[in-house]
């Protein structure tokens, strides 16, 4: 899944739910159930997610939405295997990065 974020240090709340096409509740319900998701929080309590929360998002989306893990399921794979896994799915994305990147160019031509 490539993600449309342009390149900042902390993202809103709603810059990341329009970014994975879910709501922002589904958002704040994955913070709370995932130790890996600690967005920083301001005065007002206002979420702010850095690249590495956005990383780890990336992967929980993957793991629920896209292989249908269950919550439990998901959890249970992210602290048995999140060295390994977490790596293969940066170079699966980065790989698909490059295939859009390629297919949009043969489009070009």
């Amino acid at each position: 899944m490539q993600l449309d974020l342009p390149e900042k240090r902390y993202y809103a709340i709603g810059e990341v739910a329009k970014a994975f096409g879910v709501n922002t509740s589904l958002i704040r319900f994955w913070e709370k159930e995932f130790d890996a998701l600690k967005p920083k929080k301001n005065a007002k309590g206002n979420r702010k997610f850095t690249p590495e929360d956005i990383k780890n998002l990336q992967f929980i989306y993957h793991l629920v939405k896209e292989r249908g893990f269950t919550l439990e399921g998901a959890k249970t794979h992210l602290r048995e295997e999140k060295k390994k896994s977490l790596t293969d799915f940066e170079i699966i994305s980065k790989l698909e990065g490059v295939k859009a990147q390629l297919i949009k160019l043969k489009n070009e031509l």
